[in-house]
């Protein structure tokens, strides 16, 4: 019955005013940060792809039943990353009753999450996303797929995703660093057009989950 009225919230959310939140996982990692990315990207999306998104951002656990309140969560960090076994199932029941979770790798994330994945859907595996896929062109186009914000290790972005009957449920960019584009401009002293880029994507990505 709760999945149901969680469907329900979804597809109504256009409604009312939508919430968003940040995962607040156990491991060690830290869930924390980038703390401006997730309000700028908010802003962005209410003034430029009309969503209706409160701009207060609040911080969720992945065994929380509030956990589907949300028809989007994001998560970013650099470091390890651990679910125990109702984490896992919560945020599976979570993604298969429509929800969508976005994964930011901040830098050194991913080595620890792939093996986590697993608990949560162990029938399944990260697949690349083609620059076809409509979360690439939803709202602003991106005809060679996701796109570079921040330099690391000279490796090109990419952007994984989980299936769900072929539906995206769970978004991983990798070596992309999107949270870090989205932050205030005086953190990281990225240039205007680098910035807009990085909304860009992220409001495709938002409006993709709000719309799936």
């Amino acid at each position: 019955m709760r999945y149901l009225f969680v469907l329900v919230i979804l597809i109504s959310g256009s409604l009312q005013a939508q919430s968003v939140a940040v995962l607040k996982y156990n491991g060690g990692g830290d869930w924390y940060g980038n703390p401006t990315s997730l309000p700028n990207l908010v802003k962005f999306c209410n003034t430029n792809i009309q969503t209706n998104i409160n701009t207060q951002i609040l911080n969720v656990e992945p065994a929380s039943p509030e956990l589907f309140e949300y028809p989007f969560i994001h998560m970013t960090g650099h470091g390890n990353v651990y679910f125990n076994a109702e984490e896992a199932q919560n945020l599976r029941n979570y993604l298969l009753s429509g929800g969508f979770l976005h994964i930011d790798d901040n830098y050194g994330m991913n080595q620890y999450l792939r093996k986590e994945l697993v608990k949560i859907f162990p029938d399944k595996e990260l697949q690349e996303i083609p620059a076809t896929h409509p979360i690439f062109s939803i709202a602003f186009p991106f005809p060679d797929g996701l796109p570079k914000i921040h330099e690391h290790d000279g490796k090109r972005p990419q952007a994984f995703g989980l299936f769900e009957n072929k539906r995206l449920v769970l978004l991983f960019t990798y070596e992309s660093d999107l949270g870090n584009g989205w932050e205030n401009p005086e953190i990281h002293n990225d240039p205007k057009e680098v910035r807009l880029k990085a909304l860009k994507m992220g409001a495709n990505i938002v409006k993709y989950a709000f719309e799936h």
